[in-house]
């Protein structure tokens, strides 16, 4: 069984909200990341998702684009997020761990060699915000022979049309994207999303999880009331970019205890 399946299952049993940090590989340093990794499980992370530095980010906020032009700069390409999810596989066989990024530099590769790669790394599931569902079944297909998850995004503006595609074809979980724009944004309606939550999560076959403009323990709350869990991630990115490479570990559980509590506090 995937990973992804796996820890979603024990959640559910357990009665609890999945957490799901999102850090930028190779941000605040390329040696930080494994260790980052490793902090945020340790304080009550369910799921990490790894961004992939890319030089056009467009979905990505100004957090994160700032995030992925420093990683590039310090040669934090796809092979070498590949060597840090195999490290960090080193001391957590457990943790499902997901790429999020873009399809250019899984073209470059070539599906079937990525998805091989990918697996063999330990990875379990990849997020590509540029790849619309109707275009997917060519990736979805090499993912699928190695048992890689392809995880689809759906958001406010999703036709009923592309709706009923997404939750048919997802896998691992689906992330919805709590308003339209670029993440980091300041300005979620939690209400509004949770009413749109309770629809989609009572179609798809998979756990919805909820990202975009959570930022601390109230908004991951607020969001946990129909998602089965929540991801976190330009307020962490902007929080390791400002504690330096020195202090980033440390930083990332500080930063991510509270949520956990709030999240707990919910069950």
């Amino acid at each position: 069984m995937n990973r992804i399946d796996a820890k979603f299952q024990q959640l559910q049993a357990a009665g609890r909200k999945a957490l799901i940090p999102f850090l930028t590989a190779g941000d605040p340093s390329l040696e930080s990341t494994v260790p980052v990794m490793h902090a945020l499980v340790a304080a009550g992370a369910d799921v990490l998702e790894l961004g992939v530095p890319f030089s056009d980010p467009m979905a990505d906020g100004p957090v994160i684009q700032r995030s992925s032009e420093r990683a590039i700069a310090r040669g934090a390409g796809l092979s070498w997020v590949l060597r840090a999810v195999r490290e960090f596989r080193r001391d957590d066989a457990d943790t499902p761990v997901v790429l999020m990024g873009y399809l250019n530099p899984i073209e470059i590769r070539g599906a079937a060699r990525f998805a091989a790669d990918a697996v063999d790394a330990g990875v379990d599931g990849v997020l590509l915000v540029d790849l619309p569902p109707e275009e997917a079944d060519e990736l979805r297909g090499a993912f699928a022979d190695t048992g890689l998850a392809l995880i689809l995004l759906a958001s406010p503006t999703t036709t009923e049309q592309r709706l009923a595609l997404l939750c048919e074809g997802a896998q691992g979980y689906l992330y919805y994207v709590s308003f339209a724009g670029v993440t980091g944004a300041d300005r979620l309606d939690a209400g509004a999303a949770n009413d749109r939550l309770h629809g989609i999560r009572a179609r798809s076959r998979v756990p919805v999880v909820a990202g975009f403009g959570i930022k601390d323990a109230a908004s991951a709350a607020a969001m946990a009331r129909e998602a089965a869990g929540v991801v976190v991630g330009s307020a962490l990115v902007a929080a390791l970019a400002e504690a330096g490479d020195a202090a980033a570990a440390r930083t990332a559980a500080d930063f991510l205890a509270p949520l956990r509590q709030a999240l707990d506090a919910r069950a």
